[in-house]
Order: structure tokens, then sequence, then C-alpha cells
């Protein structure tokens, strides 16, 4: 499984990435996590609203901080 955090290295970015992280390790799941900051990049992804949540390069969620818990049911 591929994760991917979009966001432009601000507070709430690094949230979700964490978040992302944490949901991980709980579910126990081998998943790569990656945290995406170039521009041009989440632009090709066709993300406009940041952070973004990508699932095996689907966008799960956009424009919102989720927490692990959250995430979890995205897992």
């Amino acid at each position: 499984m591929n994760i991917k955090v979009l966001g432009g290295g601000c507070k709430s970015c690094e949230k979700l990435l964490e978040a992302a992280k944490e949901a991980v390790a709980n579910k126990g799941i081998d998943a790569e996590v990656e945290y995406i900051t170039d521009m041009e990049k989440i632009m090709s992804y066709g993300v406009m609203s940041m952070p973004a949540l990508m699932i095996d390069d689907k966008v799960v969620s956009a424009g919102k901080v989720l927490k692990a818990k959250e995430v979890e049911k995205l897992l």
C-alpha cells in the first residue's frame, strides 16, 4: 500500500502526515507513507485543497486535517 500526504509544509500538512503514520502503525499495515511538497507534482494529481491524502494513487481526502482514527477508516 502506498500513502501520500500532499501539502506545502504547513502545520496542518504535518499533522495529517503524523496521523497517517499513526494510523498505519495502529492497523499494523505494511505501507509506505510519503510526504510530497513539490507543488508541480501536487498539481499533477489534480489536488487544489491541501492537505490532501492519497491511498494507492486515489485522492481520499482534501482540504481537511484528519485524525488517525479517520485515516484508519480509509485504510
